[in-house]
């Protein structure tokens, strides 16, 4: 391994400017490029991101998603330099900052800039910080020295592009150091480092060469939400699909599962009926009574029968008599249900 090239100094930077020198670096010259937040995306681990999404982005065909979690992200930044700080006064380690974006040494799409680098109080060996932040129902992710696959592989990209030795986290979730941080370390292992950058260098290859990956593996939430960001809205004017025979052995299950759900829901309306039937004797006994009880020899039933009030707008009405006020507060929304239906030949 060899150093770094240092591309250009990003302090002062404007977002936008940024964005473009990670994009194609600082002289657009690189064709395409991959980041320290891109690395687990590709995997297929990213909480955040499939990697087809991420792949029409890189190829132009799409803009990245705006951000749901935009005050989340800026206290997550807020708090990066209290990270840092309570890292150096707990581990004795020199943090000191480092503004400059490089270049991996050998492969060139790799691209990089720093939260924080320290050195070592014992020996002055160097090394990279990463400051994160999270919630009191994620910091279990963080116990007895554990963290996130997605962390870990954004770090372990940072001590290859960087060519040191070792690495180090500062999470924090509360506002305690003593017990709400946690400051795991991690040590260059070149065996991963070996597996990351085959799997990167693919990538590289398959923007190149117009192949885009899969949603397989990825979590069914993720790539609906994904693809449904892709591609939107449905287009009446494009013609019918011929779809290629792998797909019958999925399109066939859909088709029984549907079967089986509208078997399901017409249980669960005879059993909706049957409760109504029982409840008409009960209605009656407990009149304006919201409670009863009836004591028996095994336990004791009790009945609530609560009157509640619920307030609905007429859109219709307001359609009617406030056209322009009922255009103004409509709120659309755009979801694509997948259905399949047998049809003989």
């Amino acid at each position: 391994m060899s150093s770094p090239v240092l591309l250009c100094d990003t302090k002062g930077m404007t977002n936008e400017r940024w964005l473009e020198c990670r994009a194609h670096g600082p002289k657009g010259d690189i064709e395409y490029t991959v980041g320290s937040s891109d690395v687990a995306a590709i995997f297929g681990v990213s909480p955040w991101t499939t990697p087809l999404e991420l792949w029409m982005i890189k190829k132009g065909r799409m803009k990245p998603a705006v951000k749901a979690n935009a005050l989340q992200l800026e206290m997550g930044h807020l708090l990066e330099p209290i990270a840092a700080h309570f890292y150096a006064l707990k581990s004795g380690n020199r943090v000191y900052d480092d503004t400059y974006m490089y270049q991996h040494a050998d492969h060139p799409y790799a691209l990089a800039d720093f939260d924080r680098r320290f050195e070592r109080a014992t020996d002055g060996e160097p090394g990279i910080l990463e400051c994160k932040s999270t919630t009191y129902r994620h910091a279990s992710d963080w116990d007895d020295g554990a963290f996130p696959l997605y962390y870990e592989l954004q770090l372990r990209f940072y001590l290859s592009v960087a060519d040191v030795k070792i690495g180090a986290f500062s999470a924090v979730w509360g506002n305690n150091p003593d017990s709400d941080i946690a400051m795991p370390e991690i040590t260059r292992d070149m065996a991963k480092e070996d597996m990351i950058f085959e799997k990167l260098d693919e990538w590289i290859w398959s923007l190149r060469h117009d192949k885009p990956p899969s949603m397989s593996g990825i979590p069914t939430k993720l790539a609906m939400d994904s693809l449904a960001r892709i591609y939107q809205t449905s287009n009446p004017a494009l013609p019918t699909v011929e779809l290629p025979k792998k797909c019958e052995p999925s399109l066939r299950k859909i088709l029984a599962l549907q079967k089986d759900i509208d078997a399901c829901q017409r249980e669960v309306k005879r059993y909706e009926e049957e409760v109504k039937a029982h409840t008409v004797r009960i209605a009656e006994l407990m009149k304006e009574h919201e409670h009863a009880v009836l004591e028996t020899t095994t336990d004791k039933l009790l009945i609530d029968f609560v009157s509640k009030t619920t307030r609905r707008t007429d859109s219709g009405a307001l359609k009617k008599k406030y056209p322009l006020i009922y255009e103004e507060v409509l709120n659309t929304s755009v979801s694509r249900k997948l259905k399949v239906s047998a049809q003989p030949k």
